[in-house]
């Protein structure tokens, strides 16, 4: 769950009082299948949920009309806190994810072979809970990948150098990682550039977030970079997600790989326009589509 506190001042070891509180079913996997649903598409979300803040999310979800099946746990799922102050600035508190046991996760990869064939495109998003191995998320990408379903990964630590084992068709790394991974120093968009063509050797559609400066895409020996138009910021938080969840629209429609990149820009932009976390408006997206540069480099 996502809890949204405005407050007029933030001070470390002070007293704030909040202005406003609001409660969203969230996480990255939720906020994906939010921007797909206001895009028109259908999707279904799976995972582990537990206790009163499951309840909560399955209800949001229920009124959203965004299909469902999870494992339900009888640990707590967390809740993410973001504190955000008038100067535009945004605090985060994570908590710890759920315990989750042997049995519950045996459960869980049934239940995920078996939707596994309604797919055509699957997103694996966020950090993994307690007690589930590193690299559990190769394991859905080769599931997957027997399946003939595009696996899209979007985590990060252990849980991504972990599961790039599987060849996943899309990974989100972000800058740090991405040096990590490719040797690669990365100082600007030309050198993001050399690092999403190196991350061509195990993944498919490699893509590396430069913030305000765009994204960096790499397919079929191409390396494209995206930019965004300005726009009056009002939250980023779910930006990645929205994007993320545009590049699995885009793939599930077979579209053109600028098309593609062209919309999960579009998409991850208007979610900043929003104050709720990994929300757009299908309008919005269509007017920003004809805003967005992509630009071919060269490597």
């Amino acid at each position: 769950m996502d809890k949204i506190y405005t407050v007029k001042n933030l001070l470390y070891g002070g007293v704030a009082r909040a202005d406003s509180v609001n409660n969203t079913a969230g996480g990255k996997g939720i906020h994906v299948a939010n921007v797909i649903t206001n895009i028109g598409e259908e999707c279904l979300l799976t995972g582990f949920v537990g206790g009163k803040t499951g309840e909560f999310i399955q209800k949001r979800l229920n009124e959203r009309k965004i299909e469902h099946e999870f494992v339900c746990v009888e640990t707590e799922t967390r809740t993410c806190i973001n504190i955000m102050t008038p100067d535009g600035k945004q605090t985060e508190i994570l908590e710890p994810g759920s315990f989750i046991e042997q049995a519950q996760q045996q459960l869980f990869l049934r239940k995920y072979k078996q939707l596994l064939q309604r797919a055509e495109v699957v997103v694996a998003s966020g950090s993994l809970p307690v007690n589930v191995s590193s690299d559990f998320y190769g394991v859905l990408g080769s599931f997957a990948n027997e399946a003939g379903k595009k696996f899209l990964l979007d985590t990060s630590g252990d849980a991504l150098q972990k599961s790039i084992f599987c060849k996943p068709y899309l990974v989100k790394p972000n800058l740090a990682e991405a040096e990590k991974f490719t040797g690669c120093s990365i100082k600007d968009v030309y050198t993001a550039a050399k690092a999403v063509h190196a991350l061509q050797r195990n993944v498919t559609v490699p893509v590396i977030s430069m913030g305000k400066d765009g994204a960096v895409i790499s397919y079929e020996n191409n390396v494209y970079h995206v930019l965004p138009p300005q726009i009056p910021l009002v939250n980023a938080v779910g930006s990645g997600d929205a994007f993320v969840a545009g590049m699995a629209i885009g793939f599930y429609r077979k579209d053109s790989i600028e098309n593609i990149i062209r919309l999960a820009c579009a998409c991850g932009t208007a979610n900043a326009m929003e104050a709720e976390s990994g929300c757009v408006k299908k309008a919005n997206v269509e007017k920003l589509l004809e805003k967005i540069v992509i630009k071919k480099l060269n490597i």
